[in-house]
């Protein structure tokens, strides 16, 4: 049988079932199966490992993971789709589906039970674009065994998390996510590759969890309170934007001292370690 990410047989699918994409969920059926036989292949997974995909849709990216993995648990909200996975995963008796909110499941309990007999565990999805910051974050901060998080995501967003200093792209998202993995675009991914064709541009971007995190700082909490507030407003230098946080001038210009940082820069040209220096100082 062909591949379900072809435009034929996606369309012959969506026909069966009377399906139409829900702009409400952010759905858009990948139809390029080389596009996701890329996207498997920067996950590292083997035989002997598990993924958790969000969002399967019709099933093809879970396919292609299938083909790989030992085991997929793959979350899907929209009941209607239940009865076409039941369809086109048929003869994959290594996939899961579950009719879940991914943000709302017990993980804990699905890396305890149902991923206690492979070696690894990966993430995967094509990612809604409404709910994308909310799974990736969730992913990244309750620090879950994931080794890799790869992801099919609007280009926009993609560009943010991947940002380096200095770069227009570049702000508290990027930060965020880096201070969790290193991140990597793998790919441009053209509206011509899905159906219905979005109106944005999409990448597939690679996250490889740090074992350890990229900068240790002394309240995480603070750390990242102290990087919204210096993206506040972009235009403005570091010391002004510090100062309306914190409406006190002197601690604001001693911690810039003991931190080497000059408060006439601007929030994006600093990196994860300064930001780090930085927030210890202020909240020393």
């Amino acid at each position: 049988m062909k591949e379900i990410a072809t435009p034929t047989r996606t369309k012959e699918i969506v026909e069966r079932y009377n399906l139409k994409a829900k702009k409400s969920l952010g759905q858009n059926f990948m139809v390029d199966a080389q596009l996701l036989g890329k996207m498997v292949d920067h996950t590292g997974l083997t035989e002997r490992d598990g993924v958790i995909e969000v969002g399967p849709g019709i099933g093809a990216l879970t396919e292609q993971l299938a083909k790989r993995a030992k085991k997929v648990i793959a979350y899907e909200i929209d009941q209607r789709l239940l009865p076409v996975l039941d369809d086109t995963l048929s003869s994959y008796d290594n996939v899961d589906i579950r009719h879940e909110d991914f943000l709302k499941s017990d993980l804990t309990q699905v890396f305890k039970k149902d991923f206690s007999d492979v070696d690894n565990v990966y993430a995967a999805g094509n990612l809604p674009y409404y709910v994308t910051t909310p799974i990736l974050m969730r992913f990244l901060e309750e620090r879950l065994p994931i080794e890799t998080l790869t992801v099919l995501i609007q280009k926009e967003v993609g560009d943010r998390l991947a940002a380096k200093p200095s770069t227009k792209a570049y702000g508290s998202l990027s930060i965020a996510a880096q201070y969790y993995a290193e991140t990597e675009v793998i790919s441009a991914v053209p509206p011509q590759a899905f159906m219905p064709r979005p109106n944005v541009d999409s990448s597939i971007i690679t996250f490889r969890i740090r074992k350890e995190k990229a900068v240790q700082v002394n309240d995480e909490a603070f750390f990242f309170k102290c990087i919204r507030a210096s993206f506040a407003q972009r235009r403005k230098t570091l010391r002004n934007n510090l100062n309306h946080w914190l409406g006190d001038k002197e601690r604001v210009t001693e911690a810039l001292g003991r931190s080497e940082i000059d408060g006439a820069r601007r929030a994006e040209t600093l990196s994860i370690q300064e930001f780090g220096k930085l927030a210890d100082a202020l909240n020393s």
